[in-house]
């Protein structure tokens, strides 16, 4: 029986690839301490999601070692060896790392260099995939040139037609304190890759959204969105006139890629994984489908200040991810990921 670790397995990302392996027979163990109500208090708890995997999963086991511990994450891997591994840990919020700037950087960077030097002792010929995320550009793809249409911004370049491509620079812009962490992350496992030779890669994720989501206000877009429609709360709006724009991509295309990836790795490579042009959409056009599948008018107000180091218009150019895995592509469009989303928050509501 094949062997995957997943950290951050209580997570969005982490629990789709807890589900999807251990259904195909792999045991599965996860690493997950629950950070995130740390981070976000009781509404940011995954404990819901960590007993959902227990109880379906006999061929999974959850450790709540902290990524931040290297030795106990060095004992793990030694002990362990798992044949591939998924590394969704971290503290996902711009807000919120500027306010624990040590915490940030000690969870997502730290903790992937304790991961990645764990696997080169133990496993170094098992592929590694590192969730990162389109935040390494920091605030550099608002120099693109933009339209503005009656509901969103777009690029107004034919060069991003398709959208940003893994050759766009992640250096000299603003990354929030989140990004930065973020890049130092995302080089360290290209190191790995590149200097070690081990195989790995970093998918830098646009909003990876799903029903299993347990999305707030500082992190979440998409679920955190959804919930304030069919609740009746009021969501805020920060900046661009809320035309800004973001391609969202299902946790189950993210699997199917990180499945892909794991079948026939690569050595420190890197890809653009979000939704694409035909998933993108702005906090307007959202608000207008949320209506849509849920019924209810959504009730909102506009902060007219954006966040720090935020993207104006951002979407994935899949073209390079694609290329390399011909048989992966996106299988979940809006219609169908804002209709689960609902559908989940409306289950977990009758708990």
């Amino acid at each position: 029986m094949r062997t995957l670790l997943v950290t951050g397995s209580n997570g969005l990302i982490g629990s789709e690839v807890v589900s999807a392996f251990a259904d195909d027979g792999w045991r599965v163990y996860g690493v997950d301490n629950n950070m995130r109500a740390d981070f976000f208090g009781p509404q940011g708890d995954t404990l819901w999601n960590a007993r959902r995997l227990q109880q379906r999963f006999p061929n999974y086991e959850l450790s709540s070692i902290d990524v931040r511990d290297r030795p106990r994450m060095i004992e793990l891997l030694r002990s362990v060896r798992p044949d591939a591994i998924v590394h969704t840990a971290a503290q996902p919020s711009h807000d919120l790392a500027a306010s624990r700037p040590f915490d940030d950087f000690d969870v997502n960077a730290v903790g992937t260099l304790n991961l990645l030097e764990a696997a080169r002792q133990a496993c170094p010929e098992a592929p590694l995939v590192h969730m990162s995320t389109n935040k390494v550009y920091g605030d550099a793809p608002n120099r693109i040139p933009l339209k503005e249409l009656p509901k969103r911004w777009d690029y107004d370049e034919p060069a991003y037609s398709d959208g940003i491509a893994e050759t766009f620079s992640i250096d000299q812009s603003k990354h929030s304190i989140f990004g930065a962490s973020k890049v130092a992350a995302d080089v360290m496992v290209q190191e790995y890759g590149r200097y070690f030779s081990m195989p790995s890669c970093c998918l830098r994720g646009g909003c990876l959204t799903g029903p299993n989501h347990s999305g707030v206000e500082l992190h979440g877009f998409l679920s955190y969105l959804i919930r304030c429609c069919l609740e009746g709360r009021t969501y805020r709006v920060y900046g661009y006139k809320g035309k800004q724009v973001r391609d969202n991509i299902h946790s189950h295309d993210v699997v199917a890629f990180i499945r892909a990836f794991i079948a026939a790795p690569r050595n420190g490579e890197v890809y653009n994984i979000g939704g694409g042009r035909a998933n993108s959409i702005s906090i307007l056009e959202a608000f207008d489908l949320a209506d849509q599948v849920t019924g209810k008018k959504m009730r909102y107000e506009y902060v007219d200040e954006n966040r720090i180091g935020d993207h104006i218009c951002y979407i994935s150019d899949l073209s390079k991810m694609k290329a390399h895995y011909p048989g992966w592509s996106i299988t979940k469009d809006l219609d169908a990921i804002f209709a689960e989303i609902a559908d989940s928050w409306r289950v977990r509501a009758q708990a």
